[in-house]
């Protein structure tokens, strides 16, 4: 099953200084249909401002990743933690016992990302943050694990969850497979271009719900850039 959630039909809000589109059921968007994919819990698109962002707030027990799409976002959290992430680098925050944050555009364009959350296989261990450069050359033309949980995905950044983020760079014409595991779902939305996933066409910002499905085929109809999560 392969189900498109076009970006016009998505929840959101917009703030001024936040221009954001929610995949699933967040703060005052609830779709009762939506509330999650598997342990997939949140899937924002934000557009936030030059000179602007979210100040500094708790979580705890949730596995928090950052995927920047254009500009760059500035963390700082209770830990003493700082870093820029970069467009097309990531950042993973594990919550654990409990963190608090600030995630700023400091920067004078506007910052794209996705703010993605993953429900732990785990509680109550000590928070932590990292980050880490992906050159998008690595990428052209194949999907590589930037975040995983899950056996194997040595190089990749670490969460604690039974979950993986994958994302690939496609020129037009290009193809990029993907094996899902029996009983596994996959969430996708392209950051840019257009795809045909098995057929399906979506384009930037549309979200594609997978299920019961074994093989991905994921075809650019021009230069793309496509995000991936697998989750129980």
């Amino acid at each position: 099953m392969i189900e498109l959630r076009p970006h016009r039909e998505l929840g959101g809000a917009r703030y001024g200084w936040l221009d954001t589109r929610h995949h699933f059921s967040f703060a005052e968007y609830y779709d009762p249909r939506r509330m999650h994919w598997g342990d997939l819990r949140v899937w924002n698109d934000d557009t936030i401002a030059p000179r602007s962002g979210f100040p500094r707030h708790p979580h705890r027990d949730m596995e928090i990743i950052t995927y920047v799409r254009k500009g760059a976002i500035t963390h700082e959290d209770s830990l003493g933690n700082r870093g820029r992430t970069e467009a097309g680098d990531v950042q993973v925050m594990s919550a654990g016992t409990g963190i608090a944050h600030s995630e700023m555009n400091e920067e004078d364009v506007p910052t794209q990302l996705f703010q993605i959350w993953i429900i732990p296989n785990e509680t109550g261990l000590p928070p932590s943050w990292s980050t880490q450069p992906f050159p998008k050359g690595e990428r052209s033309g194949s999907f590589i694990t930037l975040a995983s949980g899950m056996p194997g995905d040595d190089e990749a950044l670490s969460i604690r969850a039974d979950a993986r983020l994958v994302a690939a760079t496609l020129e037009a014409g290009q193809s990029a497979a993907y094996a899902i595991a029996p009983g596994r779902k996959v969430y996708l939305v392209p950051a840019s271009g257009q795809i045909e996933v098995n057929g399906v066409l979506a384009s930037t910002g549309d979200g594609v719900a997978v299920r019961d499905e074994t093989q991905l085929q994921v075809r650019a109809q021009e230069s793309s850039e496509v995000v991936l999560v697998d989750v129980a």
